[in-house]
């Protein structure tokens, strides 16, 4: 039987995949990157980890690329069989791209360690709670880098009133949208 918190999270991601389809607007990645350039400062050679954009999500590739010439080591996650946190593989523009589980990209590269995470998602809202695609690996992934700042990435259309949690759902420091960067108070 499914529990109440797994069915209310069944019924946002439907409400928040519908929503997300067709909120595209053009420059949304230029725009949030430069956003996140301006209200971050990170030390040059920070490792900083994003995400390879699945359809529908927010582009953050040009963000990428500006923090790699910024000189920051840029990783990608790697999908680990379910019930383990992410690995992170070294990506810089132009590296080839391998297939990973659930129709997503990553580099070939050596694994590193990161230090910013720059998260997907399909919901946030205001408390500082992301509703994921449902495999838990982002959470356990936070959950084990204690003191990383987890950034969401996400379009504006994609916050909500409130977001359903549970016990091992972890919270973000900030979300930036092509709006602007919202931040959370997580003391």
């Amino acid at each position: 039987m499914i529990s109440d918190l797994a069915a209310a999270k069944q019924q946002a991601r439907a409400a928040a995949l519908a929503a997300r389809a067709g909120s595209h607007p053009a420059d949304a990645g230029e725009r949030l990157a430069a956003h996140v350039l301006a209200g971050f400062v990170l030390p040059r050679g920070t490792p900083v980890a994003g995400f390879w954009p699945m359809p529908d999500e927010i582009d953050i590739r040009p963000l990428l690329t500006a923090l790699h010439v910024r000189g920051h080591p840029i990783l990608l996650p790697e999908t680990p069989p379910r019930g383990r946190p992410l690995l992170f593989r070294r990506w810089e523009p132009g590296a080839a791209m391998v297939a990973e589980r659930f129709g997503t990209l990553r580099p070939a590269g050596p694994r590193g360690m990161p230090e910013v995470l720059l998260v997907p998602l399909l919901a946030f809202d205001r408390a500082g709670y992301r509703l994921g695609y449902g495999g838990g690996y982002y959470d356990r992934t936070l959950a084990a880098l204690t003191g990383a700042l987890a950034i969401g990435c996400a379009f504006a259309a994609q916050e909500v009133e409130a977001v359903p949690v549970g016990p091992h759902d972890v919270r973000l420091d900030a979300v930036a949208t092509e709006r602007g960067v919202i931040r959370f108070a997580t003391g």
